[in-house]
């Protein structure tokens, strides 16, 4: 074998192995960065139909944006289940709390392209005109390219909310 031969040998492997992998990564990053901005929008979206189909008590449209496995934890501390509980509690208890509510995001952290954790300032403006603060958190997937509730966790601070 040439000298020649086993440097373009040596070469091949070098491309192979680092420049090849590098260029690739590289391609996903600037996917995902040209593409994230979409899918905050898209989320924040998401979170207004949630507040809308809350207070406006639209079954169809809570089945259609949120998982089948859904679970929730709600301020009470009552956990649901799957989404036949999760929309029943919902129900429940936006007629037993009714008033205007208003889901305000206030942050969103990609854990991988398809996953996300939302969080949001949940308030409810109750009949008698006081406002009840709280927070929700939010866990959301992007299924069939769609993004979806899959947890919700609200908590009602027992200091300021800041």
């Amino acid at each position: 074998m040439s000298i020649k031969y086993k440097i373009g040998c040596i070469m091949k492997h070098i491309i192979l192995v680092v420049l090849f992998p590098t260029m690739v990564m590289t391609g996903l990053y600037a996917q995902n960065a040209t593409t994230q901005p979409q899918h905050q929008q898209d989320i924040e979206t998401l979170i207004d139909h949630y507040a809308q189909a809350r207070e406006q008590k639209d079954t169809v449209l809570l089945k259609r944006i949120l998982t089948a496995d859904i679970d929730q934890l709600v301020s009470t501390g009552e956990w649901r289940r799957g989404i036949r509980s999760a929309i029943e509690g919902m129900l429940r208890s936006s007629s037993s709390n009714p008033g205007g509510r208003t889901l305000t995001v206030d942050a969103i952290r990609f854990l991988k392209a398809e996953t996300a954790i939302v969080d949001a300032r949940y308030e409810i403006q109750n009949e008698d005109g006081s406002l009840r603060k709280m927070w929700s958190t939010f866990i959301v997937v992007l299924e069939e390219g769609t993004w979806k509730i899959s947890a919700i966790r609200n908590m009602l601070p027992t200091g300021n909310p800041g």
